[in-house]
């Protein structure tokens, strides 16, 4: 018996739920025990889930449903499947794609011949037109890394263990890091990036973190006990940036700037804005607080804004921005060059 039967041997034997004992296994197989120890590990390196239990009463089984029945899909059904698999792939990074690919296959495998050009043909028939970049707001697109892949596999295993783990956190505001200690509780997917939601051991807070800011996450060997009252839809909705908004404003400077009502309207449907802080100012005029004094956040909305929006603070930005306009004004107050030219 080669070593690939001898696999296929021990895991239908290990399919009963009770614990089989590495000498019975090497006496039904007639190998020694340390060929079992091999083949144990050939499975585990595998991803089959072996489970041992050491001492006089220990063994080997495999983890509760590991084996399923078979898979048994309609055209329609394969067909929904393909276009839910083109969407995810749709996405520059997903949480642990190996084993998406992985899984991808064994499914292949156990799905009746007759799908497998329909599967195998998805690219031919489903597309996903990427989402393009925010010009907007800056920062809002980011090219998949190494770090980024590591940081969604690691958080996800942390998840499904309920291990802590650690990393760092990268503002671009400070271009500085963070180290965080994070129980991990979910992930979410949200304008073309990952966000990982997790209890911040330092702080007791539940923060959400961009994963592509996320540098050398660990798996610790610390557990935690998952909070059954937490759900990450409960941030769905742009719910996580109203409660990091209200955080910034205590750790950031701000920006203020004071505009019309019909502009305060039309900031109330952008999904980052409408979570700052709307404050009526009199004469119709409303003042909005940003946390952020970035130029390259603030500067862009008060051109978009136009007439009617004049920033406050910080005085520094003002200036800026002053400067600008009378460089435009001197362009826009000289004679047209197509004119002159005609």
């Amino acid at each position: 018996m080669n070593p690939i039967e001898r696999a296929l041997g021990i895991l239908l034997l290990l399919t009963g739920g009770k614990l089989v004992p590495a000498t019975a296994l090497a006496e039904r197989f007639q190998v020694s025990l340390r060929t079992i120890y091999r083949d144990i590990d050939r499975l585990i390196a595998l991803g089959v889930p072996v489970d041992a239990e050491r001492g006089a009463e220990g063994g080997y089984r495999l983890a509760s449903g590991y084996l399923q029945p078979p898979v048994a899909l309609t055209r329609n059904e394969t067909a929904a499947l393909i276009a839910s698999m083109s969407l995810v792939r749709s996405s520059r990074t997903v949480p642990l794609a190996s084993d998406l690919t992985s899984a991808e296959k064994k499914l292949l495998a156990s799905l009746p011949k007759a799908v497998h050009g329909l599967m195998k043909e998805a690219d031919r028939i489903v597309g996903i037109e990427p989402i393009p970049p925010d010009i907007f707001h800056s920062g809002t697109k980011a090219e998949p890394t190494e770090d980024w892949q590591k940081a969604l596999d690691g958080f996800m295993a942390g998840i499904l263990d309920s291990r802590r783990v650690r990393f760092e956190h990268v503002n671009p505001a400070r271009e500085t890091g963070k180290a965080h200690e994070v129980e991990p509780y979910g992930v979410m997917f949200d304008r073309d990036l990952w966000y990982l939601a997790g209890r911040c051991v330092d702080t007791n807070l539940v923060k959400v973190y961009r994963a592509d800011r996320v540098q050398g996450l660990e798996i610790s060997g610390l557990f935690f006990r998952p909070d059954k009252d937490f759900s990450i839809q409960n941030l769905l909705g742009g719910a996580w940036l109203s409660q990091a908004m209200r955080r910034w404003e205590q750790e950031e400077q701000i920006a203020k700037i004071l505009i019309t009502a019909s502009q305060a309207k039309k900031l109330s449907a952008d999904w980052y804005y409408r979570h700052a802080v709307f404050t009526p100012a009199g004469e119709g005029k409303i003042l909005i607080s940003i946390p952020s004094t970035s130029r390259m956040r603030i500067l862009p909305l008060v051109r978009w804004l136009g007439p009617g929006a004049e920033l406050l603070a910080p005085e520094s930005l003002r200036q800026e921005f002053a400067a600008e306009l009378e460089e435009l004004t001197r362009l826009y107050g000289a004679a047209n060059p197509l004119e002159q030219s005609a």
